[in-house]
């Protein structure tokens, strides 16, 4: 019988390795040479005039607008740094509170068929109304404050939270409850043990479907008489007819998502891959 040399084994690892790593690196090249590309046609664009630059700004005058706002609070009143915190602020407010009721109440609707008997229809009523819709009722109940911009965030993140949840532990495989049950476990052991672990990859799209749908709702949720953040921002820039200022609020909203969802991506892949080892 032949065994494995170790010198072979481990060669072979070491070109996975470096295989791994080419692609990794192929991969960011051509996610930079994509926003290269991007921004160099529309500073083509605006340079060679087919389009007007006091409607369409340059990329170069959004980039200097973004990095004058960090120190100059004009025209605004407010530094880009204070914007940012304050979109931070109602935006993962209202998020986190989607997911914090959200994630219980659709793993829950899956599982058992006497809460989603009573939920659901609930919840079928309230799924199709935009969040915005709410604008209204919100500031009669909560005024013009956090309050009221983070429960419009909330109504946007809540739903891909539900549905997610709902449907991944709904997909869970039957051999594997069967087994747990086989080996005595209860409908609440199956529940945590089985169920919700099976369901995390969906839970976790629903949450970066939320995380979308929250920073794409921002602007909405800060025209509630708001008097900082990137929303507001892109709201003044408007009035004033700005639009490099409105770019540049629609770029740093951008950026944000964009590192928010690296995050969450990272987090993911740790989180499934410590249930995977704890289950393995």
């Amino acid at each position: 019988m032949s065994t494995m040399n170790p010198k072979s084994a481990g060669s072979d690892y070491q070109a996975w390795q470096n295989r791994q790593m080419n692609e990794m690196i192929k991969y960011y090249f051509l996610c930079f040479l994509g926003i290269f590309a991007f921004f160099a046609l529309w500073q083509m664009i605006v340079v060679t005039g087919t389009a007007d630059s006091k409607l369409l700004p340059a990329p170069t005058q959004v980039f200097e607008t973004v990095i004058q706002k960090f120190s100059e609070k004009e025209p605004d009143g407010n530094t880009m740094f204070i914007n940012i915190m304050a979109s931070l602020q109602v935006a993962l407010s209202g998020f986190l509170l989607a997911i914090v009721i959200g994630i219980p109440l659709g793993l829950v609707m899956g599982w058992y068929r006497l809460a989603e008997s009573f939920f659901r229809p609930i919840f079928e009523l309230v799924r199709p109304i935009p969040p915005i819709a709410w604008i209204p009722l919100v500031v009669v109940w909560f005024g013009i404050g956090l309050k009221a911009k983070a429960l419009i965030i909330f109504f946007s993140a809540f739903v891909p939270c539900v549905i997610n949840a709902y449907t991944g532990i709904q997909l869970t495989s039957r051999t594997y409850i069967n087994v747990a049950k086989t080996f005595g476990a209860s409908e609440t052991e199956i529940f945590y043990k089985v169920g919700i672990p099976s369901s995390l990859p969906m839970v976790f799209a629903g949450i970066r479907v939320a995380l979308g749908n929250s920073w794409s709702t921002l602007v909405a949720a800060e025209m509630l008489a708001a008097t900082a953040g990137l929303g507001y921002m892109i709201q003044f820039g408007r009035t004033i007819a700005r639009p490099e200022l409105v770019i540049a609020g629609m770029v740093v909203i951008g950026a944000i998502g964009a590192v928010l969802s690296g995050i969450l991506s990272f987090t993911e892949k740790k989180f499934i891959k410590g249930q995977k080892g704890v289950s393995d």
